[in-house]
């Protein structure tokens, strides 16, 4: 009897535990979890000269690395805007010809850089360097290239890229010396043209001429009365086809940039779209032929009778400071330029 109670003790002890886990294992409360950490936001950084510099040299790295592997996506990653538009059009006519993408070769860069508010964005920062493409020495220009920051969260991306004409110069922008130039507002009266114009401005000589009310206070140029004479002369060339050829110069949704010169002037940076179609509006007429400068974006065929194009196009511009009363008031001046079709296409024949 007394080894029976022995054996009793012994077993109650362990079904009670049992029976307590089964039904601990019956309930529905929850278990515990390991915790989340919240992740935060990058903090906002100030722009700096030196953060400015250290972005450039960053891209050059970067570009450098994409071009030379031939990594359209990869270079993509590091434009954006009209850029982003010239660069993959560029890697698709370096494949329809068979040749490698352009390299460059970077000089010593003068950067300007904008004071603003820490927590403000997007930042910015324009840069004037010599570039010129590898393996070929006299292709050196002065580039000036606009670089942009989105967010916190985002890296630095070229948004515009444009090449000084011939016997051009950048204007002395000003700079302080701590190194910050001064930007201007898109509305500064202080301009002959308020740098928000200046695009609207040049687009106007392109389709009007040098009769343009326009040319009053721009000079003539290749990029404004010589736009307005190349496009009279495709149209002799078109109807002489029987063709009906049209050039529209529009505005684009991509930023622009201004910074305050010595001069008290403005270096205005920016870009617009050029968009032509040629037509057989005669049922008769052959269908046009597609331009050597977008074979690389079509299949080679035209379905219907027209065929469109879009050109990105960058510019810089000189806008001086409106002259004081009783002087002579300087005209803005174009300065550099540089662009390519990023997009065409030939829309089938419209059903009446």
């Amino acid at each position: 009897m007394h080894r029976f109670l022995r054996v009793i003790a012994a077993v109650v002890p362990l079904i009670l535990a049992l029976t307590a886990a089964g039904c601990a294992e019956s309930r529905t409360e929850a278990r515990p979890v390991a915790g989340v950490p919240e992740t935060l936001p990058p903090e906002p950084a100030p722009l700096t000269p030196d953060v400015a510099e250290r972005a450039f040299r960053t891209y050059v790295t970067d570009e450098d690395v994409a071009r030379a592997a031939g990594d359209e996506r990869l270079a993509l990653t590091w434009t954006s805007d009209g850029q982003s538009q010239l660069t993959a059009a560029e890697f698709r006519k370096a494949a329809y010809d068979g040749d490698p993408v352009r390299r460059f070769v970077y000089g010593e860069p003068r950067l300007y850089v904008p004071r603003l508010k820490d927590a403000a964005y997007p930042q910015w920062f324009v840069v004037s360097v010599d570039r010129s493409v590898l393996g070929r020495p006299k292709s050196e220009h002065t580039a000036l290239m606009a670089f942009v920051l989105r967010g916190p969260s985002d890296h630095w991306k070229l948004t515009l890229a444009t090449l000084l004409q011939k016997k051009a110069k950048v204007p002395k922008v000003a700079v302080d010396d701590e190194g910050y130039a001064q930007a201007l507002s898109s509305d500064d009266t202080s301009l002959l043209i308020r740098p928000r114009d200046v695009g609207g401005i040049q687009a106007t000589i392109a389709a009007e001429g040098g009769g343009s009310v326009a040319a009053k206070v721009m000079k003539p140029n290749d990029v404004t009365t010589g736009f307005y004479r190349d496009d009279r002369h495709e149209k002799k060339k078109a109807k002489k086809k029987d063709l009906a050829f049209q050039a529209v110069y529009t505005a684009t949704p991509f930023p622009y940039f201004g910074l305050r010169t010595e001069t008290g002037g403005g270096l205005v940076v920016y870009s617009l779209f050029r968009n032509t179609s040629l037509v057989a509006e005669d049922p008769g007429t052959p269908k046009p032929e597609i331009p050597d400068d977008a074979e690389h974006l079509l299949d080679g065929t035209v379905e219907g009778n027209e065929v469109d194009t879009t050109s990105t196009m960058h510019f810089a511009a000189y806008d001086p400071a409106k002259a004081k009363k009783g002087r002579p008031q300087p005209k803005a001046q174009m300065i550099a330029d540089d662009g390519a079709v990023t997009k065409a296409a030939t829309p089938p024949l419209k059903q009446p």
